[in-house]
């Protein structure tokens, strides 16, 4: 999940939502493939026998656009990606979400296992519920949920784990990628093992060689052509410690905490002040968890587009443009 707060029981994770509207169900194990017709994610795909000219660009003239974001726990989706989702969502881009756990180890209303607490399994059915409800909030078309457990990401077996994401971006097809930075924001090893897991993803999706598990092998593969990575500078940080308290992940008895990213540092800044309503209209769906933030619910307006009115990324590379402008759009040479 995107946040923490120092306390008992360790990190608190993040809660599943499900799909938006018109997404699929999320299940663990292999998900069903979407269909070939108008809108479908393999419309894009070539012909077999065809060939693009040496040295030309693949053409997105024809094809929608489709941002994907591969997260780690049921909040990221809002508290992390939010502004970005309900701003493409609403421009019409079509925005998908790929979360690694359902948060079953995360508190509930703040409270860790024990009394008041309904035990990991019923915890993790309420957050996905409410994973469900915030992507639908944010617009989100599509979304699955890889069913590992929490806290506990990085344990999985990187090679099925890489495969089934890459047979995601492959069924999606989406131009851009996002995911967390290799810190994984403030030292959460979910975080930081989905980044590492989504960026192999990227590279084994687009190569003809990998065959993939969930059906991978039988999908065409995909390159995608821009991938990113959250993050966050000095100032939101410290809009976000205001908001959430400290921020920190104790891992193996050492205290991580977030280090603010260099503003130069930063390849791209989205305005997204239009839909910070929406984005809070999301975190709300996230009642287990947002709960146990009184503070978020005594802001001001003015303080929730602080908080969620522009969203930082690092720009890890693209295929379709460079050099150190700042970005204001994800979609940046692909339009």
């Amino acid at each position: 999940m995107w946040l923490s707060v120092v306390g008992r029981g360790g990190p608190v994770k993040g809660e599943d939502r499900g799909p938006a509207a018109g997404g699929r169900e999320a299940r663990p194990g292999p998900p069903r493939r979407f269909t070939r017709g108008a809108g479908s994610p393999h419309t894009a795909a070539p012909r077999p026998g065809t060939r693009r000219k040496p040295g030309a660009a693949p053409s997105t003239m024809n094809r929608p656009l489709r941002l994907l974001g591969v997260l780690a726990h049921p909040d990221d989706e809002s508290l992390g990606l939010g502004g970005s989702l309900a701003r493409y969502g609403a421009e019409g881009v079509e925005t998908f979400v790929l979360t690694a756990t359902r948060g079953d180890r995360g508190r509930f209303h703040g409270l860790p296992e024990g009394d008041g607490h309904p035990g990991r399994d019923a915890l993790a059915a309420i957050r996905e519920r409410e994973l469900r409800a915030a992507a639908a909030v944010l617009g989100v078309r599509g979304l699955e949920i890889l069913g590992y457990g929490d806290a506990v990401v990085d344990q999985a077996d990187p090679v099925e784990a890489i495969a089934r994401i890459a047979a995601y971006v492959r069924r999606v097809r989406p131009q851009v990628v996002v995911t967390f930075a290799p810190d994984g924001a403030y030292g959460h090893p979910d975080h930081i093992a989905i980044s590492q897991l989504a960026c192999a993803a990227a590279v084994a999706a687009a190569d003809p060689a990998h065959a993939g598990g969930d059906g991978a092998g039988a999908l065409p593969p995909h390159a995608i052509s821009k991938l990113y990575y959250m993050v966050s500078t000095e100032p939101r940080w410290k809009a976000y410690q205001a908001a959430f308290k400290k921020l920190v992940s104790t891992v193996d008895g050492v205290e991580r905490q977030a280090v603010p990213w260099p503003d130069w540092e930063v390849t791209t800044m989205v305005d997204t002040r239009d839909h910070w309503e929406t984005v809070w209209r999301a975190v709300s769906c996230h009642d287990s968890q947002v709960a146990g933030y009184q503070g978020l619910r005594e802001l001001g307006p003015e303080h929730h587009e602080a908080l969620w009115g522009s969203q930082h990324f690092y720009r890890v590379f693209s295929t379709v443009n460079g050099g150190r402008k700042r970005e204001t759009d994800l979609f940046e040479g692909l339009r």
